[in-house]
């Protein structure tokens, strides 16, 4: 059995799934926010899900973040009580048995790869667009971490091919200015339609006036379009992957899969493409299976 964990912002999520893939059992609950009160909460998730079952599992886990290769440490982390502690060690030492822990946009990429929406595609990249933008590469099914553990973190490179009113951008919490996440971003397309004279408090907003006809809306709409054509014009000229899935909240827009790949082609360094644009398989579900993923079928391989 494997066991994912999905630790997020405002909730811990865990999934118990049989070798197979099927699930077996699910729980939830709040995320303190407090590292020691965290710990205990993941354990909680772990033992109500064992219980359960009757059965013990690997454990993976999701982070708004990574672990550093270097120090060992939480780093990036929008859940910024985990930067600086040694999660993976203290969480180890609390479960009794190996933690494997990955960015949670890499976790979201390895589900949609294994049984998901890309599921026998050998490249595979896995976005994230709601609150931030974030971003996963599979390759055979297994993450591609990096040296540096921000394999995929297309998020934090300055939008590609920017127009003169695009210049020099606005700020990042990263510290650089002009970052695809500020304009990708539910914030980021929010931003952009409310600066042009619109009212809206979140992304939903904004559909619902599309949906409603409103022109305004379209436009915001059209430069968000080729906006995410230029940024993943840029991740195909470098990784060619097979299939690209989106997730997160904004993944919800049905008309991005049909005229984002329509733009992209004035930005690839190809004849011809044949990368797909995909919606997920699972939905907010993959992050969590993604998590028990990071383990193969026989515990601790």
């Amino acid at each position: 059995m494997r066991i994912g964990i999905d630790l997020g912002g405002t909730k811990i999520e865990g999934i118990a799934l049989a070798d197979d893939g099927k699930e077996l059992e699910r729980y939830r609950v709040n995320t303190p926010r407090h590292y020691h009160a965290t710990l205990d909460a993941i354990h909680d998730v772990v033992a109500y899900l064992e219980q359960q079952t009757q059965q013990t599992g690997s454990v993976g886990m999701g982070i708004p973040g990574a672990i550093s290769p270097h120090t060992g440490l939480v780093k990036n982390a929008n859940s910024t009580w985990l930067i600086g502690e040694p999660l993976e060690k203290d969480l180890a030492q609390k479960l009794a048995r190996p933690v494997r822990i990955s960015n949670d946009a890499n976790c979201f990429t390895v589900s949609e790869a294994t049984d998901g929406a890309a599921q026998g595609a050998e490249v595979v990249f896995g976005v994230i667009i709601g609150t931030g933008t974030g971003g996963g590469i599979c390759i055979n099914q297994r993450v591609v971490t990096g040296a540096n553990a921000i394999g995929g973190e297309w998020g934090h490179n300055p939008l590609p091919w920017p127009r003169d009113d695009e210049r020099p951008g606005l700020p990042c919490f990263c510290g650089k200015h002009g970052c695809i996440e500020t304009f990708l971003s539910g914030t980021g397309l929010t931003r952009h339609y409310n600066n042009a004279g619109g009212k809206a408090e979140r992304a939903q907003d904004i559909i619902s006036q599309l949906e409603a006809g409103e022109n305004l809306a379209q436009i915001a709409m059209n430069d968000y379009e080729d906006r995410m054509a230029r940024a993943l014009a840029s991740v195909i000229n470098v990784i060619d992957p097979h299939v690209i899935v989106l997730g997160g909240g904004l993944s919800n827009i049905a008309r991005l899969y049909d005229n984002v790949p329509k733009l992209w082609s004035n930005y690839v360094f190809s004849d011809h493409i044949a990368t797909r644009l995909v919606p997920p398989k699972h939905g907010d579900s993959s992050g969590v299976r993604g998590a028990a993923w990071l383990w193969p079928a026989t515990q601790n391989q």
